[in-house]
Parts: structure tokens; sequence; C-alpha cells
């Protein structure tokens, strides 16, 4: 398991794309420089999408990790303002 503070965490596995990336980019909007959300969400086109529209954003992915049930857990930490 990841070994770092999780300040927030969402489930977007309910959503379609583009809804998981706007949720993810609210919720980060929502927190401070620095602090970590970690993100449930679906493989498939929310795991391509997701990371890479972060990433374009600015902030850093942590970790990614495959939940061998079809789901993954994304930890990024948020850059900037």
């Amino acid at each position: 398991m990841a070994e770092f503070q999780i300040d927030e965490k969402i489930d977007i596995t309910d959503v379609k794309c583009p809804i998981t990336f706007v949720k993810t980019k609210v919720a980060l909007e929502e927190m401070d420089e620095g602090q970590i959300l970690e993100v449930h969400l679906n493989g498939g086109e929310p795991a391509e999408n997701v990371p890479r529209s972060v990433k374009e954003e600015g902030h850093e992915i942590l970790d990614f990790i495959d939940n061998g049930d079809g789901t993954f857990e994304l930890f990024i930490k948020k850059v900037g303002e």
C-alpha cells in the first residue's frame, strides 16, 4: 500500500468520462497545495484519461494501483493553485 498521508478520497466508479475528470478536478480545486487526493476509479477509459488529464493540469501522480477487480486507486499530489 502507498506510504503517504491521504487528505481526501473520492470514488468516481459511478460516473463516466468526461465527468470522471471533472469530479477529480473539482476535488483538487478544493484542496491545498501539497495535499494528496486518492481517486477510486474504473479501468478502461477513466484509467487512461484521468491520470493523463491530471498531469496536463500540472499535478503529480504519486501512485497508480491496479486493484485486480477492474478498479484502480490513483494518488495525486496537488501542485500549485
